[in-house]
């Protein structure tokens, strides 16, 4: 748990359960009769689906355990691509975002939160 003031554009948070990335985030004066007010938009790490969360900036939010891992994709049916840990040498597959464009021998970043995982990047 961390207070949301301490948070920025990048970071990943936990919107109604989710992981997700912060894409962008606001903080509002402290009014007369409250605090601060953080407005924070993010969007879901395995569902894509964009969120928002309105909060004090000093109310505490749960932040994921995100590990960062490389993997190397060994192939690609569709818009599945079949994975290898490159520390492990684990196999698995993964869904290719939309907006990716892979080939096969490609090596790739994946991030793995509490054991479920999603294809991020080269």
């Amino acid at each position: 748990m961390v207070e949301i003031r301490t948070l920025k554009e990048g970071n990943y948070i936990k919107i109604d359960g989710e992981p997700c990335k912060i894409i962008s985030m606001s903080k509002g004066k402290t009014s007369k009769h409250g605090e601060a007010k953080a407005k924070v938009e993010a969007i879901g790490v395995f569902d894509g689906k964009k969120r928002m969360l309105v909060k004090p900036v000093t109310a505490n939010v749960e932040v994921p355990m995100i590990l960062k891992k490389k993997g190397q994709i060994v192939s690609i049916q569709g818009n599945i691509a079949q994975l290898m840990d490159l520390e492990t040498y684990e196999m698995f597959d993964l869904t290719i975002p939309s907006n990716k464009e892979l080939k096969e021998g490609e090596e790739v970043v994946y991030i793995d939160v509490e054991g479920k995982k999603a294809l991020i990047g080269k």
